[in-house]
């Protein structure tokens, strides 16, 4: 286990009668963040949590179920900016923003560096498909957020008549999963900035 796990979460024995849901499920947020879907055990989440697996499992159903869980906890948490940026006045504050916010995010030492969504992803195999599908819906979603802001820009005129909205939004979301393997692999926040700036240098005008 990693330094920061070991910081954050403080393993217990016994079996608790009862526990706080919302910080179970923010420490589960936390394991599966750093290991991935896969590669987090029900052990592991069981002994980290400090809930038996009967209890476990009485309390989320499966594995399966409280990722869903923390994936929600996540979308509305640690990453609600990226609903957020949607509410800046002009398409280029869009864009500027989200990318800003990217870099800082995935670069903070206070959680798991990267995407909890993208390092999932990446790390899942096709044994479990539901889950698979289910990261693609949440990367597809904020896709659209940004598509649908882009096309009313475009209504605004404040994106030329040639732009796309759809491969713009693709275009953001691939620089922020691009920017999460980049955190993860030790990027600064310094680093990442630079990125943004090369990339918004591009953007229609």
């Amino acid at each position: 286990m990693s330094t920061y796990m070991t910081a954050k979460l403080k393993k217990t024995r016994g079996r608790p009668r009862v526990f706080d849901m919302d910080e179970t499920l923010d420490k589960a947020l936390q394991i599966f963040w750093e290991r991935g879907y896969e590669g987090a055990s029900m052990a592991e989440l069981s002994e980290t949590l400090g809930i038996n697996k009967p209890s476990l499992y009485a309390a989320f159903g499966n594995k399966e179920e409280l990722f869903k869980k923390t994936l929600t906890k996540y979308a509305s948490g640690p990453v609600a900016f990226v609903r957020e940026v949607v509410n800046e006045p002009t398409a280029r504050k869009v864009a500027e923003n989200f990318l800003i916010k990217t870099a800082e995010f995935l670069s903070d030492s206070q959680h798991p560096r990267g995407c909890m969504i993208v390092q999932a992803m990446l790390s899942n195999s096709d044994k479990s498909v539901i889950v698979r599908d289910l990261l693609i819906k949440f990367r597809y979603t904020y896709e659209y957020l940004l598509a649908e802001r882009f096309e009313k820009a475009k209504i605004d005129n404040d994106l030329p008549f040639d732009a796309n909205p759809k491969y713009l939004a693709k275009y953001l979301a691939t620089l922020h999963q691009g920017m999460s393997i980049q955190a993860t692999s030790g990027a600064t926040k310094e680093e990442l900035l630079e990125v943004t700036n090369l990339a918004l240098k591009s953007w229609p005008k």
